[in-house]
């Protein structure tokens, strides 16, 4: 056993840190949020200290700075060689994990770090629950309990958009979704203009979900616009017991208001509640991560994998 396991380290495409080894990567790296920014960052039922973000997210703003830097440098040197000024595009960072793993809450800490870094301050999120189909085409589909799966999303206007923002275009707007209703918001666009960085996160970023059909046309994928992905992870019960602990928290707030999709289940007994999170975790969260999401976390750069509290225990950084 002990040969397997050095065998499989020597030859993993990763290298492995524990969350102290990561710590240190921090170095002089500048704390610049504050204890009540953080916290409105974080998501339901997460809490993010401001530790967690010193010896996690800081070091990896740290390395996506870096990253950033020599990609402008790049770009500066592919002027020189053409001998004239051309668009420069953003750098776009793709973040992918399980419902309830607390991707959001990633995606939104490192947007705040990143925009405090002096050579990129205008750093744009978005998510793919915009690209999701209207309630009314998931429903004339039948796919309102596939919603989150591969077919769920229109990734043709997904791909459209993100070759857009990484073609320079002045200009380039994206869908809205809401979580009360459930649904796309009509006539509403998140706008992004010339970011420096675009963090783009969702269930879907990572997987290969292209024509199934054997054809000879060259299939093209969200990741293969992206600088650098992130797969947030933890273990399957861990993840499961968020997602019941999460709708209980929904259920005594935003199941509340009458406007919302599932204010029918802000009535339930506590009981009735765990039950109705389980059934919906079992037939449709589950189901989505094994079939679509986990498969994909070999192909993340980075992987950050959590233990108890979203507390992140080890880092795994792609070998360059």
């Amino acid at each position: 056993m002990k040969t397997k396991a050095l065998h499989d380290k020597q030859y993993s495409p990763y290298i492995t840190f524990s969350r102290s080894e990561w710590a240190n990567l921090r170095e002089v790296t500048p704390l610049s949020l504050s204890e009540d920014e953080v916290k409105k960052l974080q998501g339901i039922n997460e809490q993010v200290s401001l530790q967690e973000v010193s010896e996690i997210y800081l070091p990896l703003s740290r390395l996506l700075n870096l990253y950033v830097a020599a990609t402008q440098e790049l770009y500066n040197a592919t002027n020189t060689f053409l001998g004239k000024q051309t668009k420069k595009v953003p750098y776009i960072i793709g973040i992918a994990g399980s419902v309830a793993v607390g991707k959001s809450t990633t995606a939104r800490l490192l947007q705040a770090l990143l925009s405090r870094w002096p050579n990129h301050p205008k750093v744009d999120l978005v998510t793919t629950d915009g690209f999701l189909y209207p309630k009314r085409v998931l429903e004339e589909r039948g796919l309102m309990q596939r919603k989150g799966f591969p077919e769920s999303y229109d990734i043709r206007r997904l791909i459209r958009f993100i070759a857009n923002v990484k073609s320079g275009k002045p200009e380039v707007t994206a869908p809205i979704y809401s979580h009360l209703t459930y649904d796309i918001v009509p006539d509403h666009v998140q706008v992004l203009r010339e970011p420096d960085i675009v963090i783009v996160e969702g269930l879907n970023v990572l997987q290969m979900n292209g024509d199934k059909k054997k054809t000879h046309t060259p299939q093209v994928y969200v990741s293969d616009f992206f600088d650098f992905s992130i797969y947030v992870d933890a273990d399957e019960k861990q993840i499961a017991k968020w997602y019941v602990d999460r709708f209980h928290v929904l259920r005594k707030t935003t199941f509340q208001d009458p406007a919302s999709y599932f204010h029918r289940y802000g009535s339930l007994t506590d009981e009735e509640a765990t039950q109705v999170a389980k059934n919906i975790w079992r037939d449709i969260n589950e189901l989505n991560l094994r079939e679509n999401i986990l498969p994909t976390r070999s192909r993340a750069q980075l992987i950050l994998e959590k233990g108890d509290k979203h507390s992140v225990q080890r880092v795994m950084l792609r070998k360059l």
